[in-house]
């Protein structure tokens, strides 16, 4: 399985990229990884609806230049489903048992993802309703797709 992880902003926390290049390499043997990050837009603090929604639009626009055509999308966003370890691997070897080989999850900026990236979504993925840093939730992300992958094989994870 090819999967891409496609995120707004650059990664500069030191301690969050470490994270993410150890579960990378852990998913090594059971998948293909590949992180794609698109800039942020920069705006000021406080912005206008309309200014929210051409900041969510132009960087929806980068999103999508880097998802394949053939990728079945996974966006996450807060009114996505949430899920167990256990079903998020269900979901992932049953995209792999019927030909979904490119998996590309989604992770917005701080303003969330603009409508024409959800709708190109395949299905929206939540970790819950607390706000997390896009950032951090890339780790989360990463980890989840590394224990999915541990479920799959039916090897020991930790609960």
């Amino acid at each position: 399985m090819n999967i891409t992880i496609i995120s707004v902003g650059k990664l500069k926390e030191k301690y969050l990229k470490m994270g993410i290049d150890e579960y990378a390499k852990r998913l090594g043997s059971y998948a293909k990884i590949d992180f794609l990050e698109v800039p942020d837009e920069k705006a000021p603090e406080q912005l206008s609806d309309a200014e929210m929604e051409l900041v969510k639009k132009k960087e929806g626009e980068r999103i999508l230049a880097k998802i394949q055509d053939n990728a079945h999308v996974i966006a996450l966003a807060l009114d996505g489903k949430m899920k167990t370890s256990e079903e998020m691997a269900t979901d992932l070897d049953a995209l792999m048992t019927y030909g979904k080989s490119k998996v590309a999850f989604v992770i917005g900026g701080s303003l969330g993802l603009h409508a024409d990236v959800l709708k190109r979504a395949d299905e929206k993925l939540c970790f819950g309703k607390m706000t997390l840093p896009h950032q951090l939730m890339k780790l989360v992300l990463v980890e989840q797709i590394y224990r999915s992958f541990r479920i799959i094989k039916g090897e020991p994870y930790h609960k």
